[in-house]
């Protein structure tokens, strides 16, 4: 029988102490069950029935609540990842993570489109252990993950390997009964209405979702979604920093070219300003270009700097012409000067394989400022040529005038008269006419010869005459410097041109009388057939003895025994006699032999050797010539 005292009130504190411990749902039951077995009244044992159901209520709202607290944390701490603005792979791994434990199932993962590829592919897995699942690639609406892209909307099923509400392939069921998966939930990662990934949650047992655990793995896949569109976002944002700051870094680069450049023009023009000559701006040039510049003229003769064969720039000085452009030529650039379509001459730079935009305009910009500097000079030249050339017109017209006034003239113009020069005359090879060169050309082209120097040029009958100072090169040798004229003009003016050269003079008398004689060379070569060949008086053998005024007797015979001369000299021999004698008998061994009183075999020896010092053409007529004459002028000269 009951005791009367027997209340509810130990039961319902230990129910208030089951819920503050949070102890277990079976452990309520066990109350009840309690005062039973200790035989409470009736009204007590519905008090306490009554008092458990509530504490039961109160407990699953107190695990609900916890379950909330849980996803909540998880929910801050993921917002606290992406304001933290850590890796996005630190992130969406921390996203699939959290998915997984708040869930509590056995694998979570992600996946996102691969546009490149046009499939799916897993960008982020928790839990997995199967190789195969990890790296499986899904078609576009394939599998729930292609069910959910296509509707934008959540799906779970508690046994996939059952649910025909999606398309089943081969290769995505093996992957996952690899993983040996079952239930499988998957809700879409939605950006501006437009899905970009799917977030899973899967069990390897059927399990049945709850809209809870549905609604927190949604929120979960809008973080990722944020994320991601922030990963985007701050890709988008570096790649536009990095353009900027390479434009940034072209703008300065472009700046600092065009103030270089501005700089290179104000010192080249500054040094063409002040009167620099050619080598002064190839010097600055080259300082500029950190490189070895070469100029040279339009016939390729250098200017400044080391020489270059103009045959091998040949090509590269047109097609720098034709483009505008200076051009690479192995390891040199070649710039054409351009005065209009007046090709002044060449630039070339060495040392320096590779060239930018900016020291490529450098380069070309000292293209133009030389084409300035030669216009400068060659108008220049022409306007003292033209002064000079009226000096030297008076002086081959009338020498003997006003001799001194002639050479104090000439000293206030820069000629100095009264030291040695070289007399050229220069003719076309054609005689003019309607369609022959025009001599005008002939004196464009003896001006461009003697740029740069302080040689004078001048029309003069039907010549141009050049007057040029020995210490011009190669003047001390006629002959040679003859020839080179010829060669140079000839280039220059587009035609054939003859040259004659007259001896070195000094005084206006004396220079009027080398010019006579270079006149007569030209008219010579011109019967001779030599039309177009350069020569002196002494180069044309016995005719410059008969054409020159000084007539060189000693330095023809020299020059036309000289071998035999010095080898009877050296031997003792008597090859000059032999040879006398053997013209003097009308070339007959026999008389000759006699004449000489030795042996015929004598005279054919000494003959053999005559022709291996002269020449196999030693006999032949016109040589023959040259040869009898010496022999008589050396007799004469008592030789």
């Amino acid at each position: 029988m009951n005791h009367p005292q027997e209340s509810a009130a130990p039961a319902l504190r230990r129910l208030l102490d089951l819920l503050a411990s949070g102890a277990a749902t079976e452990d309520f039951a066990d109350v009840l069950a309690g005062a039973r077995r200790r035989g409470a009244p009736a009204a007590v044992l519905a008090e306490i029935d009554d008092a458990t159901w509530q504490a039961l209520r109160v407990h699953r709202t107190l695990r609900q609540h916890r379950r909330r607290e849980a996803e909540l944390t998880a929910l801050f701490d993921t917002a606290g990842d992406l304001a933290a603005s850590r890796e996005l792979d630190t992130v969406l791994q921390a996203i699939v993570r959290r998915a997984r434990m708040l869930l509590g199932t056995d694998t979570a993962y992600l996946t996102l489109p691969d546009e490149a590829a046009g499939d799916t592919y897993m960008r982020v897995t928790d839990g997995s252990v199967s190789v195969l699942f990890q790296t499986l690639r899904l078609s576009l609406g394939d599998g729930l993950g292609g069910l959910v892209a296509q509707t934008a909307r959540p799906y779970a099923t508690p046994d996939y390997r059952t649910d025909e509400r999606f398309h089943h392939t081969g290769t995505i069921d093996a992957g996952v009964l690899d993983e040996g998966l079952v239930a499988i939930i998957g809700v879409p990662l939605l950006l501006g209405g437009q899905v970009i990934g799917v977030l899973f949650a899967a069990d390897r047992s059927p399990r049945a979702f709850s809209p809870d655990e549905v609604a927190l793995l949604c929120t979960l896949a809008a973080h990722a979604a944020i994320a991601l569109d922030t990963a985007k976002s701050l890709a988008d944002t570096r790649a536009a920093l990095a353009e900027l700051n390479a434009a940034n870094e072209l703008v300065r680069a472009h700046a600092a070219a065009v103030q270089r450049a501005e700089q290179a023009h104000d010192r080249l023009t500054d040094l063409v300003l002040r009167g620099a000559e050619v080598p002064d701006v190839a010097a600055a040039v080259a300082a500029l270009l950190d490189g070895d510049i070469a100029v040279l003229d339009a016939d390729g003769e250098p200017l400044a700097g080391r020489s270059a064969p103009a045959a091998e720039l040949a090509g590269a000085v047109t097609a720098s012409r034709t483009e505008g452009r200076s051009v690479r030529h192995g390891e040199l650039w070649v710039c054409a000067v351009l005065a209009g379509h007046d090709t002044l001459g060449t630039l070339v730079l060495r040392g320096r394989p590779d060239l930018d935009d900016a020291d490529r305009r450098l380069f070309e910009r000292a293209g133009v400022v030389t084409a300035l500097l030669l216009l400068l000079r060659r108008s220049v030249a022409e306007t003292e040529n033209r002064v000079r050339g009226e000096l030297l017109t008076d002086l081959l017209s009338a020498p003997d005038r006003d001799p001194a006034g002639l050479t104090a003239r000439g000293r206030r113009l820069g000629v100095d008269l009264a030291r040695p020069h070289l007399v050229l005359v220069a003719e076309p090879a054609e005689p003019d006419g309607p369609s022959g060169p025009d001599r005008g050309r002939l004196a464009g082209a003896a001006r461009r010869y003697l740029f740069g120097s302080r040689g004078v040029s001048a029309e003069h009958g039907e010549a141009v005459v050049l007057l040029v100072p020995v210490e011009a090169g190669a003047a001390e040798d006629p002959e040679e410097t003859a020839r080179q004229a010829a060669e140079r003009l000839a280039r220059q003016a587009g035609f054939p041109v003859t040259v004659g050269a007259g001896r070195p003079s000094a005084g206006p008398a004396a220079l009027a009388t080398s010019y006579a004689e270079g006149l007569r060379c030209v008219r010579a070569l011109r019967v001779l057939g030599r039309a177009g060949e350069g020569a002196s008086a002494r180069s044309l053998g016995f005719l410059g003895v008969l054409l020159g005024d000084g007539h060189d007797v000693d330095g023809f015979v020299g020059a036309t025994l000289g071998p035999l001369l010095a080898y009877d000299a050296r031997r003792g021999t008597e090859l000059v006699r032999t040879l006398r004698a053997y013209f003097d008998c009308g070339g007959s061994l026999t008389r000759a032999k006699d004449e000489l009183h030795v042996h015929v075999n004598t005279v054919v020896q000494r003959l053999d050797r005559v022709e291996a010092l002269l020449g196999r053409d030693w006999n032949h007529p016109e040589r023959s010539l040259e040869l009898q004459l010496a022999l008589r002028l050396q007799l004469l000269a008592g030789g």
